[in-house]
């Protein structure tokens, strides 16, 4: 069983579709159900062991470096993306030196999942205990549809029954990226320009057939418009069995 105990957040992006409300505030700290979306990330790393979390910051960047310094129980390291924005794939690489060369995780700072009542052990732990730095490059965390609030689209992944994962293209029963990978640094070598997209890491993966998915168990939250919030809460609520706030 592999030990993963760094983590990165991916807390850069601009928020352009939750406005107004990120007119004054950076999209990881809109709050669902009274906290911040960033927080559901952090509890996450917690209850997997996890002490050692690096988040790029681009966006209004002192409220969320102000935010994070008051957090305790985690090592929080700042990787600043302030000058410019490097897409998800470039703000990890810019990360490494803060990562480290080992295998770690890495999280969205806008997606969160409430775990399944009694399964006895949380999503990240299975994660690390799935990943196989022999066979995998790149293991997602993945949803069903019928899991998901706030998904739009029509799912990215299909999942093979080897665990292996091939992008959807309208045949088969579709599985969505829910927002959490573990991942081995090597699979940035080839890359140089500082600015890409981590579906570009993906399909790299797929095409050497190191690219595998961890069905997650419970219900998983994407918040990306003011709407969407409330949309959210409730299905926190309903899926808890607690009232609305």
């Amino acid at each position: 069983m592999m030990t993963i105990d760094t983590a990165m957040i991916l807390a850069a992006g601009l928020g352009t579709r939750m406005r107004p409300i990120t007119e004054t505030l950076p999209k990881p700290l809109v709050e669902v159900a009274g906290k911040p979306l960033i927080a559901y990330g952090l509890e996450a790393l917690t209850r997997a062991g996890v002490r050692r979390a690096v988040v790029n910051v681009h966006y209004l960047a002192p409220l969320l470096i102000d935010w994070l310094s008051k957090q305790a129980g985690m090592t929080i390291e700042i990787s600043d993306e302030t000058a410019q924005l490097l897409d998800s794939g470039g703000g990890i690489v810019k990360a490494l030196p803060l990562l480290g060369p080992e295998p770690f995780l890495v999280l969205n700072a806008d997606t969160f999942w409430l775990e399944e009542p009694g399964s006895g052990t949380d999503n990240l732990t299975r994660m690390r205990d799935r990943f196989d730095p022999e066979s995998m490059d790149i293991l997602l965390m993945t949803a069903r549809l019928d899991q998901a609030t706030g998904h739009t689209g029509a799912g990215d992944f299909i999942l093979s029954g080897d665990g292996r994962l091939a992008r959807f293209k309208g045949e088969g029963d579709p599985v969505i990226y829910a927002g959490v990978i573990v991942l081995h640094p090597r699979i940035f070598q080839a890359i140089t320009e500082p600015k890409f997209s981590l579906n570009r890491c993906f399909d790299t993966a797929e095409s050497q057939g190191r690219l595998f998915g961890m069905p997650m168990r419970g219900h998983w939250l994407t918040v990306g418009t003011p709407e969407a919030i409330g949309e959210a809460e409730a299905a926190r609520a309903g899926y808890l069995g607690e009232p609305v706030q």
